[in-house]
């Protein structure tokens, strides 16, 4: 039996309306994403890879084609159903990291444990420690630096225990030592968490540490490198697992 992806998409196309004009931003894109996998998506600016994002983190719907989260198709979702999906199973990472200023790192994190009715603040100071703000939790956004910043994103992106985690350019306002530790700690997670890891970037040094490699250009996917993984009857089987 083949493995079911945790996500896939099927000739995914997204268009836009601006004014009398329809931009096709994907044109039937077709990608499959396992358990424990780390993807990197690279493309120019405009070749429609955080639209792609968008699709594979469920943020919105596409003109055609279907997305399986699962196995399970959410055209049959309502948008109440695709936020409780989202707040469940997938973590957000942004580049501008989108920390609310007047609280503390600790009450960001806390923040989406409120929203799914778990206000767990033992987990929060957990998730903080992890990434290494285990002194630095009472501390405001402004009072951090752009890396520490992006270190509380990341653990409020975890605070759901979610089984995805999708970075959109994690390093892009980072210097090259605090993106260097980003990477780390992002390739990190996937290991010894388990989480599925999905990352639009321009970093290279981000790409060397993926599992695979997916270049969009013009909406469309002209590569998947699929490197260190084996496909046999359907399966992915990881270097190293049985």
């Amino acid at each position: 039996m083949k493995k079911v992806p945790v996500i896939e998409l099927k000739n995914v196309k997204k268009n836009y309306k601006l004014g009398e004009v329809t931009l096709k931003v994907l044109k039937g894109v077709d990608l499959e994403i396992f358990d424990d996998e780390k993807v990197g998506i690279m493309g120019a600016s405009g070749s429609g890879k955080s639209t792609l994002l968008n699709m594979i983190g469920v943020l919105d719907r596409p003109t055609s084609g279907h997305v399986f989260i699962d196995g399970k198709d959410i055209a049959g979702f309502d948008d109440n159903d695709l936020a409780r999906l989202r707040g469940k199973k997938i973590g957000f990472v942004f580049q501008f990291f989108y920390l609310i200023p007047s609280i503390t790192a600790l009450e960001n994190v806390i923040l989406p444990m409120t929203f799914n009715g778990d206000k767990n603040e033992k987990r929060a100071k957990e998730l903080l420690r992890m990434v290494g703000l285990g002194k630095r939790m009472h501390h405001t956004p402004g009072q951090l630096s752009g890396g520490e910043r992006q270190r509380v994103a990341i653990a409020r992106a975890l605070a759901n225990r979610p089984e995805i985690l999708l970075a959109d350019e994690p390093t892009g306002n980072l210097d090259s030592k605090s993106g260097k530790e980003i990477i780390k700690l992002l390739t990190d997670l996937n290991k010894k968490e388990g989480v599925t890891l999905v990352v639009i970037t321009h970093d290279k040094r981000i790409c060397d540490e993926m599992d695979r490699v997916v270049y969009i250009k013009d909406g469309e996917i002209i590569k998947d490198t699929k490197r260190k993984y084996k496909y046999a009857n359907g399966f992915v089987k990881r270097r190293g697992k049985k």
